[in-house]
């Protein structure tokens, strides 16, 4: 938590901050030789993209709580991405990808509650007063957002009866060690050839996948007019614009039937669970439609670019300095983060999963719809779709999951 004012707090001086990081990374990056190309053959720039902001939200130069860009990055710039970003999609082809990514999905959930029983039992040896009182009621709510989202950790606090302040703390272990983990993950794609070869991975599906899209993109690809590029913001924020059209009334139907049926716990109340569903399932239908053709004029590159945008602002919310109040939590966070992480390495190596496979999985777990595109693109704008897909099944997942790991995580605490 931030104690001071931020030095920055105009979001539109914030806005052209980011933008200036993000240029001046892809543009360093983009150098072929010298101390640039040696720097960026060890540090992914994506990576850049992601903690450059975090630095200055460290540093107390922006605050990225206080801020209202990611907001609107998630709720308009991330659809339009996903819009734009699936319209080139070979939607059968992510089908023949075969069932490695939703087992490393899965992988990633039984991760997060073994994860929460393991370091609740090792703080209580390493530093018994952290896990002492009410400590498990706030790891509940953890185990909400890593599983699913946003919804199913204020399923949590509601379920388990956190108490704010409580709850407060474990939002900032939430976001440090998620955004932590992301990290990890931005690196690791970056190696990925190097970790395929360590599983001895079949990554054929996943060439052949990238190797058609990108036979498509040289075939069809022109120098855009501004024409296309009015079309493509047009398909891409218009998609958008009918998707949070449809959210409220879809929002409010399901809210008016019947309570006992529970469909809150599906994450089905959720505004921005449809918007993210509808989204992508326009991208889907229109690569099916002559649309598909704008990928020719980059609709996937302004997606992209959009996408880039939505990494810096959620970089801004990384806070070190959220490690003075209660830094044991940050331990627990850690090893929790950790028995995740390698169950997923256990599981990558013995069924010989791609990383792609196990870093999307991981991520549609820990950061939901908002962030697995994010890793997914990380390896090809073609594997988007795959992360969101496997985010929104997070989504349905994460309530009832994390109320049993609160069963367990109570048990242990009595």
């Amino acid at each position: 938590m931030q104690s001071v004012s931020p030095l920055v707090t105009n979001d539109a001086v914030v806005l052209g901050m980011l933008a200036v990081i993000l240029g001046a990374v892809f543009w360093t990056s983009s150098r072929k030789t010298g101390a640039w190309s040696r720097f960026y053959a060890y540090v992914p720039a994506l990576l850049l993209c992601y903690l450059l902001p975090a630095l200055l939200n460290t540093a107390g130069i922006i605050d990225g709580n206080a801020s209202s860009l990611y907001p609107v990055a998630r709720d308009y710039l991330l659809p339009t991405a996903l819009v734009l970003l699936c319209v080139a999609i070979d939607f059968g082809a992510v089908l023949r990808l075969g069932p490695k990514a939703v087992i490393m999905f899965l992988t990633g959930t039984a991760g997060v509650m073994l994860g929460a029983v393991v370091s609740f039992t090792a703080m209580g040896f390493i530093h018994p007063e952290t896990v002492s009182g009410e400590t498990w009621r706030g790891m509940t709510t953890v185990a909400g957002s890593w599983i699913g989202g946003g919804a199913n950790q204020a399923a949590m606090k509601e379920v388990f009866e956190v108490e704010a302040t409580l709850f407060g703390q474990f939002v900032a272990v939430d976001v440090l060690v998620a955004n932590v983990w992301m990290a990890v993950l931005l690196f690791l794609a970056s190696r990925a050839q190097a970790f395929d070869r360590w599983t001895g991975a079949d990554v054929s599906a996943i060439n052949a996948l990238k190797d058609r899209i990108e036979r498509y993109q040289a075939e069809h690809a022109r120098i855009p007019t501004l024409t296309d590029v009015m079309v493509v913001l047009a398909v891409g924020l218009g998609a958008t614009g009918l998707a949070h059209a449809l959210t409220g009334p879809t929002v409010a139907w399901i809210a008016s039937l019947p309570a006992e049926w529970r469909l809150q716990d599906y994450s089905l109340t959720s505004g921005f669970f449809w918007i993210v569903v509808y989204a992508t399932t326009f991208g889907l239908l229109l690569s099916f439609t002559r649309a598909r053709k704008l990928e020719g004029a980059g609709a996937s590159t302004i997606g992209s670019a959009m996408l880039y945008i939505l990494v810096a602002t959620i970089g801004m919310h990384m806070d070190l300095n959220a490690l003075l109040d209660r830094p044991w939590l940050f331990l627990l966070g850690l090893i929790w983060i950790a028995v995740h992480g390698g169950l997923m390495l256990l599981v990558a190596k013995l069924i010989r999963a791609p990383l792609f496979f196990m870093a999307v999985g991981s991520q549609a777990n820990i950061g939901g719809a908002a962030s697995a595109p994010v890793i997914a693109t990380a390896f090809h704008p073609a594997l988007a779709p795959v992360g969101v897909l496997l985010a929104v099944l997070g989504y349905a997942l994460g309530t009832y999951c994390a109320y049993i790991t609160g069963l367990l995580l109570r048990a242990l605490a009595t």
